[in-house]
């Protein structure tokens, strides 16, 4: 990946752990909310933390993508907020693939 082009994922994984924090951080305090929580966070987080390691990186998208989805059909939580969190961890998830491809030779 080009350095600059690195340099605005990791911006914008950054960016996404931090609103990942606030959101769930203003959810109910019920049981239901606290392993998607914990877990929401960590897969979240991880996309940042990994983002040299691309392929664990893109794996950890593709769960923080499951759990969003699990709170998003399974509960009342604002839908269209949690929606715009599935659009941008495709969009990461995306450009990690693609760097992923290219590392490999396959592009």
């Amino acid at each position: 990946m080009k350095n600059n082009q690195n340099q605005q994922v990791k911006y914008r994984a950054y960016k996404f752990s931090v609103k990942i924090i606030k959101f769930v951080s203003n959810l109910p305090n019920k049981r239901i909310f606290w392993i998607i929580s914990d877990q929401l966070i960590k897969t979240a987080t991880s996309i940042g933390a990994n983002i040299i390691f691309y392929e664990i990186a893109l794996k950890s998208a593709n769960e923080t993508k499951y759990w969003l989805g699990l709170l998003r059909d399974t509960t009342n939580i604002n839908k269209k907020e949690i929606n715009e969190f599935l659009k941008e961890t495709e969009e990461i998830a995306k450009i990690l693939g693609a760097s992923l491809l290219t590392l490999k030779g396959k592009r």
